[in-house]
């Protein structure tokens, strides 16, 4: 058996957020990011569709003493998905990776009374220009559905528990890409 890792997609690609000592860019084939809603959260939230020919840029990282079953506890609204022959990385080693998703039926498409947070915009934003670049974060927008919610403008008073301060240069690149991509921006 290899070294486990997990594929992060979301805030898990934000080094700021976590303190995964061993982490790595890193691709999977075959997902989509989705916003989603689902009865274990009061928020939409980001999780992985299923996506033949589709590519999505993230992080991955080693699970803390290979303790799957925390990472799972942790994890409890998404189920566990092997996708180690569907990952490029730079770990420089053979690992095994698996992602999380919300369980397909445990979900469903967002409506405009459940607003995706600014504040957790901007982390998820913050480290994909920190691992990726420009590029990256547009590709982030561009392999993301569901930017037809409402955007809660809540970075006076954030609600995203791992929210971050973000740079003059970060708060435009987030507020360009959202209108770029015609979402629509409330007010909290």
């Amino acid at each position: 058996m290899q070294d486990p890792f997990f594929f992060g997609y979301g805030s898990l690609v934000n080094r700021r957020t976590h303190h995964y000592a061993e982490a790595a860019p890193a691709r999977v084939r075959g997902w989509r990011r989705a916003w989603r809603k689902s009865p274990l959260r009061q928020r939409c939230f980001l999780t992985v569709l299923p996506a033949p020919g589709v590519e999505i840029e993230g992080l991955v990282a080693a699970v803390p003493g290979a303790d799957w079953a925390a990472l799972d506890e942790r994890e409890h609204a998404y189920a566990r998905h092997d996708v180690s022959g569907r990952v490029t990385h730079a770990v420089g080693r053979e690992i095994d990776v698996a992602l999380y998703a919300i369980p397909e039926g445990a979900h469903h498409d967002p409506g405009p009374e459940h607003p995706v947070l600014l504040s957790y915009i901007d982390v998820v934003v913050q480290g994909f220009l920190a691992e990726f670049g420009e590029a990256g974060v547009r590709r982030f927008f561009e392999t993301t559905e569901g930017w037809h919610v409402p955007v809660l403008d809540d970075r006076a008073q954030p609600v995203y528990a791992r929210h971050q301060p973000l740079d003059r240069h970060e708060r435009a690149l987030v507020e360009d890409e959202l209108a770029r991509i015609g979402a629509r921006v409330v007010r909290g």
